[in-house]
């Protein structure tokens, strides 16, 4: 009869308990409705008056840009379930095996920027010439479509390298080389979009780094990483250490460093993924000349410049040994140049093993 009455207390002290709303539903309404962040339209839009020579042609630039990124990570994820991975058949004037994404990328990036009517001109590392579109358009675009493609057939990151220039001579007039070929500084705007865990596009106008994260639910980048800053000194050091024989003393002298320091060695392959893994935790990124490639092996117009832009503006630093990357007066579309880049103390460091005098931080 205990038994009984105890069995029958419980359970109508279990009912009681169930018919008693749960904690979890008593939240304030506002907890509830949760912002989902900025758009980046909304932050270009709010960013527009940073420019005093804005007519809003630069911003609807920047749009088209994230319009073709939204595409190329709707392809890049579906290269493993359609044949649009592995080697196209042909070569770019580099002299490189074209990825079929190369030039998907290409054709994506180059009909966006078309059909948006704000460029003149296009440099892609996978055209051999300049590309004109409409006179009447006041920027020129250098771009890397796809930067580390080869590495789309085993899942590893890769990304998109751009910079924005505006055109010297006048508008409606033939586009010349003198509004191409011009030195970093001169870039209005620079950015990357990095499709790795989740897609990631990072720009800057000269006011600063910032980041957004693609949400594809929503189909939107959302700002998730304001006013970015690259670490004063950092432990991660970016090189292809298998052609280490073939680099000047100067730089195995600073990689024997690096070791005796206990960094550490972290190297992808996709220019975009190791620059970014450095610009958040700190760390330098090399590519030096080499027997093979004496003058470098990135190009200065759509990789080294846009990526100096963009970790100057976060307090980094980038040269090609000598001097700041960004002072460099190019001479050709596809012109290489070592690359040093990264936090500036390590890049200052790697400055003294090479007997170089320290780069002062720019403003």
């Amino acid at each position: 009869m205990r038994v009984e009455s105890l069995n029958r207390d419980l359970t109508l002290s279990g009912l009681f308990l169930f018919l008693q709303p749960p904690k979890t539903l008593l939240m304030d309404k506002q907890s509830l409705g949760s912002t989902i962040g900025t758009t980046l339209d909304r932050f270009i839009n709010d960013k527009q008056g940073e420019f005093p020579f804005a007519t809003g042609e630069l911003s609807q630039l920047l749009r088209d840009i994230a319009l073709a990124g939204k595409i190329i990570n709707r392809e890049v994820n579906k290269s493993g379930l359609l044949d649009i991975a592995g080697a196209y058949g042909a070569t770019n004037v580099q002299g490189e095996e074209q990825q079929k994404l190369d030039v998907i990328a290409d054709i994506r990036f180059t009909r966006a920027l078309k059909n948006g009517g704000e460029v003149c001109a296009i440099i892609s590392e996978e055209e051999d010439d300049l590309i004109r579109l409409n006179n009447n358009s006041r920027y020129v675009v250098a771009m890397d479509p796809l930067d580390g493609s080869s590495n789309i057939d085993v899942n590893v990151s890769i990304g998109t390298i751009f910079s924005i220039y505006r055109r010297v001579t006048p508008i409606g007039t033939p586009v010349q080389m003198e509004d191409v070929l011009q030195k970093g500084d001169n870039q209005v705007a620079a950015g990357y979009i990095l499709y790795g865990s989740s897609t990631m596009l990072v720009y800057t106008t000269g006011h600063g780094v910032n980041g957004f994260t693609f949400e594809p639910t929503l189909g939107e980048f959302l700002l998730s990483h304001q006013n970015m800053k690259c670490p004063k000194d950092g432990s991660i050091y970016s090189i292809n250490e298998g052609s280490y024989q073939s680099f000047e003393p100067s730089v195995k002298d600073y990689l024997q460093y690096c070791k005796s320091e206990n960094y550490s060695a972290r190297y992808i392959g996709s220019l975009v993924a190791d620059f970014h893994r450095n610009l958040l935790k700190g760390g330098i990124y090399i590519y030096p000349s080499t027997e093979k490639a004496p003058n470098g092996k990135l190009r200065l117009m759509y990789e080294c410049n846009c990526l100096a832009f963009i970790i100057e503006q976060a307090g980094g630093m980038a040269t090609d040994g000598q001097r700041r990357v960004m002072e460099i007066e190019p001479t050709e579309l596809h012109q290489r140049v070592p690359l040093f880049i990264g936090s500036p103390d390590m890049v200052n460091k790697a400055h003294a093993f090479r007997g170089e005098e320290a780069i002062v931080q720019k403003n």
